[in-house]
């Protein structure tokens, strides 16, 4: 299932939109927005795999709010100007539709972001190990077995059965190689896999028999766990 939002201040496009999803049963349109900034504090909490949205509004223009977005879903521009066409591919738009636009070619967009969606996921799957630098010598190491990622300066400690292995990188990149829904950075110093968390709070997350603290600089952490693990705030 593809959950989506539509963002167009016009909302005789939004009904459109909402007419065209129902009739699409793997697309799961979860929330319409005429105002980019109720938007964007739904998505802070919120987690989505596609947008439908609009270009030309009044108060931000649709390239500047996806721009602006932290985590960015795929994304469909819907417009009446042809002129953006061009600029919406520059920011690896899955596709174009120009106001008015049919049903069929409608599907046709989503189909390009489920097509999409499917690719990423097999590669996902394909990435149950890494490789990384230990000792001038690549050593493969595989994800299910990370119990904890922890930053030490230059310097990484990944623990490990039967012993942790240390690896000169910084943390920012090796999270740049970890598949993003099975592991998340917590503080500037840990990064730990969602399916080894045995409890977690507001403030600190128990992992491998380590109470973790949450960074103060990472609120959004708390929302990401409860979404990953199911559970409803």
């Amino acid at each position: 299932m593809i959950r989506t939002i539509a963002i167009d201040d016009e909302p005789l496009a939004l009904k459109l939109i909402e007419e065209y999803a129902s009739k699409i049963p793997f697309l799961q349109l979860e929330h319409t927005f005429t105002n980019t900034d109720e938007a964007r504090a739904w998505l802070n909490v919120n987690e989505v795999d596609l947008l439908l949205l609009d270009i030309q509004m009044p108060d931000i223009n649709g390239l500047q709010f996806y721009r602006s977005l932290a985590a960015k879903p795929l994304v469909i521009f819907t417009t009446a100007y042809s002129e953006f066409a061009v600029e919406g591919f520059n920011v690896d738009a899955i596709d174009y539709l120009l106001k008015p636009f049919e049903y069929d070619r409608f599907l046709k967009g989503v189909y390009k972001a489920k097509e999409y969606i499917e690719f990423l996921s097999s590669q996902d799957m394909q990435m149950a190990s890494i490789f990384i630098k230990v000792d001038y010598q690549l050593m493969k190491i595989n994800l299910k077995e990370v119990e904890l990622i922890e930053g030490l300066d230059d310097y990484i400690r990944i623990h490990i059965a039967p012993r942790p292995v240390l690896t000169l990188m910084t943390l920012k990149s090796l999270q740049e190689k970890l598949p993003a829904k099975e592991f998340i950075r917590i503080h500037r110093s840990y990064i730990v896999p969602v399916n080894k968390i045995e409890s977690f709070g507001r403030n600190k997350v128990k992992v491998a028999g380590k109470e973790i603290p949450i960074g103060s600089s990472y609120t959004e952490v708390y929302q990401q766990l409860l979404k990953a693990k199911g559970i409803e705030n």
